[in-house]
């Protein structure tokens, strides 16, 4: 496969439209098609080499690579199975939603049903790192076939970690995602301890970052709740969903069901659809002029 080539991407919710930017800033002739057509142009507006398209098949004609980032599982399977057979010979179907093992098991066999190459690839990293370049792809899927997409998924992430040649990718990003959310309850619990202790922000995170302990994904939740800016980078109602899928493989833990309480109540609260660091709204009352959700929620 040619350093640039054609690439499909399919959904343009926030990180769809990442990838797809990114994408086209480095060389890349990217088709973005989402199942609501103005989020598609809008997202490619501003997006140097970037076509919004009216139709998924559009979108798949020609195309060298096919990512589907979409919400879930049934929404993957719609898509596809309508554009499976318009896709090239030698197009790699790279997936990359969070649609847990079960549903990548059976994305896996209509992809096998249609002669189609398929990799089970979601990623580790949401909107920042994937107009950054520096996702963590988490690959299942055949040697030869990864190598094919290898230079696509290079250009937007900074490390490609083969993990098995089944659904393997799937089945980390549950871990991963919940070990996210776990750590980002941790980190407001913690800082509601740091206040009855009289102790300050920026010197618990001085000392973390001094030491062993520092977790970047966690030092910035930090200044996003003491500013209670929620911008989703990673939705609370997107966390919710990969508990759920998660609890499917094992009965949810003592821990995990506690997160997943707070992130209900998150939710109920106003913002479900706010990052992961709105669950440190519920520690303390809102400030003023943010009753809810906050003003820098998402669309």
């Amino acid at each position: 496969m040619p350093d640039t080539t054609t690439v499909a991407v399919l959904g343009a919710g926030a990180l769809g439209a990442a990838m797809a930017a990114r994408l086209g800033e480095t060389g890349h002739e990217v088709r973005l098609w989402n199942r609501t057509e103005a989020r598609a142009r809008a997202a490619a507006e501003n997006a140097a080499g970037v076509t919004a398209v009216r139709t998924a098949a559009d979108a798949v004609s020609g195309a060298a690579v096919v990512i589907t980032v979409l919400r879930d599982g049934d929404a993957v399977s719609a898509v596809m199975s309508d554009v499976l057979p318009r896709l090239n010979d030698g197009a790699v179907w790279v997936q990359a939603s969070t649609v847990g093992p079960h549903s990548a098991a059976a994305l896996a066999g209509m992809a096998r049903d249609h002669g189609a190459d398929y990799l089970d690839a979601p990623v580790s990293g949401s909107t920042t790192p994937a107009r950054q370049g520096n996702l963590v792809w988490l690959v299942a899927g055949p040697e030869d076939v990864l190598a094919r997409a290898r230079p696509v998924l290079d250009d937007l992430g900074s490390s490609v970690l083969h993990v098995g040649t089944g659904v393997e990718g799937s089945a980390v990003k549950l871990a991963v995602n919940a070990w996210m959310a776990a750590a980002t309850v941790a980190m407001s619990d913690v800082l509601g301890l740091c206040d009855a202790l009289g102790i300050d922000h920026a010197t618990f995170v001085r000392v973390l970052q001094a030491g062993p302990l520092a977790m970047p994904y966690e030092l910035q939740k930090v200044d996003a709740m003491d500013h209670t800016s929620y911008a989703p980078g990673f939705a609370v109602q997107l966390a919710l969903k990969d508990l759920d899928l998660a609890a499917m493989a094992a009965a949810p833990s003592p821990l995990l069901q506690a997160v997943r309480d707070r992130l209900d109540a998150t939710a109920a609260a106003g913002h479900d659809q706010d990052d992961l660091a709105a669950v440190d709204h519920l520690r303390k009352p809102p400030p003023p002029g943010h009753p809810g959700r906050s003003s820098e929620a998402g669309p």
